[in-house]
């Protein structure tokens, strides 16, 4: 259903009526399209708390997006210097940037978090819309409480300026040790497909890439990807941008649905599996179905059978816990004790914002979720160390599908506005942060469980 809301606020009188009554005026998403891949704009790189040691140059050139410097002939910017606290943009007259990357991996005192203000304070506003801001941090050292607290501290300063920032202009968090190891994640962060996606914090640990150059363009020619859930709706949209990255996608869904599975699979030159996931052999049968093995495994599948809990009975419970957390369980120690998932394999999972931050009437749901995010947390350092698999998860918010646009109307426009991008999302969002996951330089992202919701105002 389309959102004739954010149509009116693009008009010149829904401009001028939401502004007299206060009302949202969310900005239009830039998205990626073959036509338009990448940000229109520069990137303005700047520091604070003094040299990190981080090589992020070369880094920085490769996500497509020139730097101040080849954009204006001007020096890269740094809190401790003239250019970061001094100008709104490359130069005088010419556009802001369409990203800015702040390393403050080397703030380590409270001192040092004024430079972080001395390095955005002046340049926040030029962002273009649906520009991006990203904040490099370090990890907590535990022998060092005061870096702990100010790093600490960058948490709530990215959520609070992604709250506050506007134009569809996006803030988060990458904590990092090593920059080669978080290129997938700041190509990524630094373009249109993480539209829906702000407020976040993305850990990435020091980890090898992957064998052998990487093609960006195609990064997963060669690889198999199952998607559960795949015959419509976020399932669909994952599976299609999986295979635009060059997989070859098996679409799996609930027999019910083998005809939409079928006709998903045709169009993506992929194969249809129909079955019931919450089967007790369903692992085993999705191994015998690929006997050559898996390099990406996508846990879409899910139910809703909301209630709140002194009327609900107990089949509806159980059936919400069997499709989306058991059946995720089984299936997963399934394929990996039979080795099915090759090394280097990705394993993205379905969370959902209900189970970060609860939800009325959904405490099964809730629960499903929740869940997920603890598989991940606990399994992700197992399965990287015994079988060389990553294992996260995506946590969508309002996503616009068929099933949000049954929700009655209120609660509807209430779940699109309420979020810092003042609008819901759509699948292929999901999909593209799904597919960030699943990338074989993505390696060193593991055991992270991302949001999808434009930074929802339910929960942090």
């Amino acid at each position: 259903m389309a959102d004739r809301y954010l149509s009116f606020t693009a008009t010149a009188p829904g401009r001028f009526l939401t502004a007299r009554l206060g009302l949202p005026q969310p900005a239009p998403l830039s998205r990626w399209t073959a036509e338009r891949p990448s940000l229109d704009g520069h990137l303005l790189h700047l520091t604070a708390g003094g040299p990190s040691g981080l090589d992020l140059a070369p880094v920085l050139a490769r996500t497509g997006l020139p730097t101040a410097t080849e954009a204006a002939g001007a020096t890269t910017g740094s809190a401790t210097g003239s250019t970061a606290g001094s100008t709104d943009g490359p130069a005088t007259g010419s556009p802001g940037p369409a990203a800015v990357v702040l390393d403050a991996t080397g703030v380590r005192d409270v001192d040092a978090l004024a430079e972080v203000h001395a390095a955005l304070h002046p340049v926040v506003r030029s962002v273009a819309a649906s520009g991006r801001v990203v904040v490099l941090g370090a990890p907590l050292d535990a022998r060092d409480h005061h870096q702990a607290a100010v790093q600490q501290a960058l948490e709530g300063f990215v959520r609070s300026l992604g709250k506050e920032i506007g134009r569809g202009r996006t803030v988060n968090l990458v904590r990092l040790t090593d920059a080669s190891a978080a290129e997938s994640t700041l190509r990524f962060l630094l373009s249109p497909r993480s539209a829906y996606v702000s407020g976040q914090v993305i850990g990435v640990g020091a980890t090898e890439g992957p064998d052998g150059p990487v093609d960006w363009d195609l990064p997963l020619a060669g690889r198999t990807a199952l998607v559960t859930g795949a015959a419509r709706g976020i399932g669909e949209a994952v599976a299609q941008t999986l295979a635009r990255y060059g997989a070859h996608v098996v679409v799996l869904d609930v027999p019910q649905a083998a005809e939409d599975a079928r006709r998903v699979a045709a169009r993506l030159g992929g194969s249809a599996l129909t079955l019931d996931i919450t089967a007790a052999d369903a692992g085993e049968r999705i191994a015998a179905e690929l006997p050559d093995g898996l390099d990406v495994l996508i846990h879409n599948a899910g139910i809703t059978r909301d209630r709140r809990l002194v009327n609900m009975p107990a089949e509806r419970w159980s059936s919400v816990l069997d499709v989306n957390l058991a059946s995720v369980l089984r299936t997963t120690d399934a394929l990996l004790a039979k080795g099915a998932l090759r090394t280097g394999g990705r394993i993205v999972a379905t969370a959902s914002i209900a189970g970060l931050a609860g939800n009325a009437g959904q405490t099964n749901y809730g629960a499903s979720k929740a869940g997920v995010a603890g598989l991940v947390r606990s399994l992700a350092p197992r399965a990287l160390a015994e079988h060389g698999v990553t294992v996260n998860a995506v946590a969508p918010g309002f996503i616009e599908t068929r099933m949000t646009a049954a929700v009655p109307l209120f609660i509807r426009e209430a779940g699109r506005r309420m979020n810092s991008l003042a609008q819901g999302g759509l699948p292929v969002d999901v999909a593209e942060t799904t597919a960030w996951l699943a990338h074989p330089a993505s390696g060193s992202v593991n055991g992270q469980v991302v949001r999808v919701c434009g930074q929802s105002l339910l929960g942090a």
